[in-house]
């Protein structure tokens, strides 16, 4: 089978990490891999931020818990009272993937960037996990704050978290694929 779509067919969602962190080699070609996927029209409206810092992921963990806090989803309110929840799994690498709110396709062009880091992780034996929490709270006045002091414009949402390391257990099996999802007309 040919390698991309092996690679694509065995990636799976990562939950567990080992403390390892990822090297800098690593992480370079998995950011170079997010800004070579398509956008609308090319237009690139997207900003990447890598996060390798314990400290500064521990404070988003904190301030995103406390946003959570105030949600009128019960299960976001639960999730937040729990000690030992942290939205992005413990990673020791974590990458915020926001775009310009104002661009017609920037949810789009960030999704398909994420997949291209998913993919590129995956074929260098690191694992990764899509993360939605900072799309949800990113307008929280103190998430969007320190949003900012990390470098990530004011006029720009964010899409989703890529949380990457070094699995701690084995990835999970895939799940069987639905049957009847695909039309073929000839």
């Amino acid at each position: 089978m040919n390698e991309v779509i092996q690679n694509i067919l065995t990636r799976r969602s990562v939950r567990t990490y080992q403390e390892k962190q990822i090297s800098g080699e690593d992480l370079n070609a998995i950011l170079e891999a997010a800004k070579f996927a398509p956008s609308g029209m090319g237009k690139q409206c997207w900003h990447f931020t890598a996060i390798q810092n314990k400290e500064v992921i521990d404070k988003l963990v904190l301030t995103v818990k406390e946003a959570l806090k105030k949600s009128e989803i019960e299960q976001l309110k639960k999730m937040a009272d729990n000690p030992a929840f942290n939205p992005f799994y413990n990673a020791p690498t974590i990458v915020l993937t926001a775009y310009d709110r104002n661009a017609q396709t920037g949810m789009e062009d960030c999704a398909a960037a994420l997949q291209n880091m998913f993919l590129a992780a995956h074929s260098l034996n690191i694992g990764s996990c899509w993360i939605q929490i900072l799309a949800i709270t990113c307008n929280d006045p103190e998430v969007r704050s320190l949003l900012t002091e990390l470098g990530i414009p004011k006029d720009y949402d964010l899409c989703g978290t890529a949380a990457l390391g070094y699995n701690s257990k084995e990835a999970p099996k895939a799940a069987p694929r639905k049957e009847g999802i695909v039309t073929i007309i000839k």
